[in-house]
């Protein structure tokens, strides 16, 4: 990632937050022949006591856990993104200016466990569950158990627990503030390139600077 410590998260809360918020990820392992295997899946956090290593749970279609050799001890990599945009340099007001990205992004090092059939399923129930449960009529897997046990078989589940982890939230730290907010309105509302919730972010970051001019 950037090596720029003015973009660095320095807070393990702030990271489980965006896993819970942003639970579409990236997993990347490397296959026995040592190519580079790369898969994208749905990711939940566990709930583990405080002071004890983030904790993961996901799956993937079958043969994938295969592919990316899941049960052979070796390390992957899970990256997971949050909010992200193109900035603009007309937004700025200041020149000279270039365009950037703005993003907030995690890479989570893992080792990881695979799992049998009935952890597997519980897996996919609760993924359901924290999709579905926002919905005006929820359809949870009990209610589809026949054909849900059935397709099932054909997921393998695995946990994921995190040995370290590189944060960053390029959020226009390097601007004066001033510049930051016109960035902040111009996400909020422009026709081709809002995004309220990259603007939210950096609304947050604002909070946290020292300064306030």
């Amino acid at each position: 990632m950037i090596d720029n410590r003015d973009y660095q998260i320095e807070d393990e809360a702030r990271v489980r937050e965006l896993v819970r918020t942003h639970g579409w990820a990236t997993l990347v392992s490397v296959a026995d022949d040592g190519t580079p295997v790369a898969s994208h899946v749905p990711v939940l956090l566990e709930e583990t006591p405080p002071g004890e290593p983030m904790s993961l749970l996901s799956h993937v279609g079958r043969p994938d856990e295969v592919l990316h050799g899941l049960d052979s001890g070796r390390e992957s990599l899970l990256i997971v993104q949050g909010p992200h945009g193109y900035v603009s340099p007309g937004w700025y007001d200041m020149t000279p200016a270039v365009p950037t990205w703005n993003y907030v992004a995690v890479h989570l090092y893992c080792t990881v466990e695979l799992l049998g059939p009935q952890e597997s399923y519980a897996i996919l129930s609760d993924t359901v569950d924290r999709y579905e449960s926002v919905m005006p009529d929820p359809v949870r897997l009990p209610r589809v158990e026949e054909y849900a046990r059935r397709i099932a078989k054909g997921a393998a589940g695995f946990r994921l627990r995190v040995t370290r982890w590189q944060g960053k939230a390029k959020l226009s730290q390097d601007k004066p503030r001033a510049v930051a907010e016109r960035v902040v309105a111009a996400l909020e509302s422009d026709p081709h390139y809002a995004q309220p919730a990259l603007a939210a972010e950096m609304r947050v970051e604002l909070d946290r600077r020292p300064d306030q001019s």
